[in-house]
């Protein structure tokens, strides 16, 4: 484990801040805690991290606005968010406002270090095979360079995770990928892991561009086998 990894850990519970702390720095990271979205956001303006778990529920700035107030300055680093609420909705908003991956309280330790490790991996992802930096697909557009999206809805800034995907969906165009596949080219998981991550990024990606949601034209669904992403729907 490389020990220069360095962990942003916002948690105002302290037994479970303290035995979080404890098992990340038994996996070799380095970890800084605080308790608020205050302190949070100030040791993010100064110092680098690889990532943050960041509890969902804090005093002051809570764990969306710390997400959502990152994603707008246009900051990409990869977000677990922890939170004692478990319903779809829940984790909905949590994925739409910016965060990579989504675990409720009480939860698994091994399934805690494992999303840790899967968000941190990192494939290496080749250029799309195209002189054009620009990828559009109905009324989007995404700059290849710089990660931004625009679409009917305005323009913005992608996370790296959005951006994983994106380029993985666009090289594998009209292909089926299967839950697994997304699972492990993505997040680094194992194919077999149970977990609504997929579907949640899946329902943020069609919020982002679809022009109606409930009826995808380019992030489809394929019952049974996984997604397909179609660049120019008939």
């Amino acid at each position: 484990m490389n020990h220069k990894i360095a962990l942003l850990l916002v948690e105002d519970e302290p037994h479970i801040a303290q035995a979080l702390v404890f098992n990340l720095e038994e996996e070799g990271y380095q970890v800084t805690h605080v308790e608020s979205g205050e302190q949070a956001l100030e040791k993010l303006s100064n110092t680098p991290y690889s990532l943050i778990i960041l509890d969902l529920a804090l005093p002051g700035i809570d764990g969306l606005e710390v997400c959502d107030h990152l994603r707008k300055q246009g900051n990409q680093i990869p977000i677990l968010m922890l939170t004692a609420r478990g319903t779809a909705q829940d984790r909905i908003t949590g994925l739409t406002t910016g965060a990579d991956d989504y675990l409720a309280k009480p939860f698994n330790l091994k399934e805690f270090l494992l999303r840790v490790a899967g968000l941190l991996r990192r494939a290496n992802w080749q250029p799309i095979h195209s002189d054009n930096i620009l990828y559009t697909f109905g009324s989007n557009q995404i700059n290849l360079e710089t990660d931004q999206a625009t679409t009917a809805n305005g323009t913005f800034q992608l996370t790296e995770l959005e951006m994983k995907m994106l380029r993985f969906f666009f090289d594998q165009e009209g292909i089926v990928l299967s839950r697994g596949k997304l699972l492990k080219q993505v997040w680094g998981m194992s194919p077999e892991t149970e977990t609504r991550t997929l579907d949640n990024f899946i329902v943020r990606l069609r919020k982002y561009f679809e022009t109606n949601p409930a009826k995808p034209r380019h992030f489809r669904t394929v019952r049974g086998r996984g997604y397909r992403f179609v660049q120019n729907p008939e």
